[in-house]
């Protein structure tokens, strides 16, 4: 990969829309690539995500009530709100965990050739496949490595706030608060929360990019990350923002469509999974591909911000 090294520099920076631009442009550029990607390795991860086949609703019934016992303990008052969020977390680590197989090989392989992908596309070369196997080879140890440093850093946020939430909710009560009032601080937190995990994801996909078209991989790849990223947080956060409300819409979609919705006869519009699987899988390729194309704009900046730190006469 040491000839698409050659042209980060000309690439410039962007803000998210001109990167979900850019991935516009470089999907109609090499759209068949990019076709069978989706095809071939997202699908199946986005069938086993969104319908749940690797475990039973029972399962996320009794994770959501030990979450909604964990909530009440730390003071918050057991709303229909509480009860919907417990609920959701616990569908969406069961849903992880049960999946953990395909992510870690279909999905992680996906998110390594779209990388390889944007990089030649930069780069003027023609995409081969057996160049990528042939990197592949070389580095999926260290691609693994780096994800599996990527699902401890997400992870170790639900601990985190836990504890942040408990500390704000106990006190609060101990000042005399009614629970009703608690929620609005225990609301902030949520919010703090919230921006907290969203910077998580932001390294986590660029240090995955980094793992392919870099010698770096694990700790190693997060900490490059977060250098990357720096002055670039805005971008970030808008691109792990849209790509956050097209999932939730799709699954929203799916889990209304295709698992509530019923008729007189018993039947469901099942015929409707296929296109919504569709759609999933295709909001996870551009979330993909707008991360590799935001890892060349936060290069490119990083290597314009050394050029001029050096260029500029130090006083004195």
């Amino acid at each position: 990969m040491a000839e698409v090294s050659v042209v980060l520099g000309v690439v410039p920076s962007m803000n998210a829309l001109e990167i979900l631009r850019e991935t516009v442009r470089i999907l109609r550029r090499d759209g068949s690539i990019f076709t069978a990607i989706l095809s071939l390795l997202i699908c199946p991860v986005s069938a086993a995500l969104l319908s749940d086949a690797f475990f039973s609703r029972t399962l996320v019934g009794v994770l959501s009530r030990r979450l909604m016992i964990v909530a009440v303990s730390t003071g918050l008052p057991l709303t229909h709100f509480v009860r919907q969020a417990c609920h959701h977390l616990a569908g969406t680590l069961l849903s992880a965990l049960s999946c953990f197989p395909l992510l870690i090989t279909f999905l992680l392989l996906a998110r390594a050739s779209i990388a390889y992908s944007v990089a030649c596309c930069y780069a003027g070369k023609k995409i081969l496949v057996s160049e990528f196997l042939a990197l592949l080879r070389g580095k999926w140890r260290r691609l693994v490595s780096t994800y599996l440093w990527a699902c401890a850093a997400i992870f170790s946020c639900l601990p985190l706030f836990a504890v942040m939430l408990s500390i704000v909710c106990n006190f609060f009560s101990l000042l005399g608060y009614p629970p009703e009032i608690v929620v609005y601080p225990a609301l902030l937190a949520v919010l703090a929360f919230s921006i907290v995990y969203a910077h998580t994801i932001i390294v986590c996909n660029l240090a995955s990019v980094i793992s392919v078209l870099e010698e770096k991989s694990g700790l190693e790849a997060l900490l490059r990350s977060i250098c990357l990223v720096r002055g670039q947080t805005q971008a970030g956060l808008m691109i792990f923002l849209g790509s956050t409300i097209g999932m939730a819409f799709v699954e929203g979609l799916f889990e209304h469509r295709v698992k509530t919705i019923s008729y007189g006869d018993g039947s469901s519009r099942l015929w409707e999974a296929p296109l919504l699987v569709l759609m999933y899988s295709f909001v996870v390729l551009v979330d993909s591909m707008m991360s590799a194309v935001f890892y060349f704009t936060c290069r490119s900046s990083s290597i314009e911000e050394l050029s001029w730190n050096s260029d500029t006469p130090v006083e004195g």
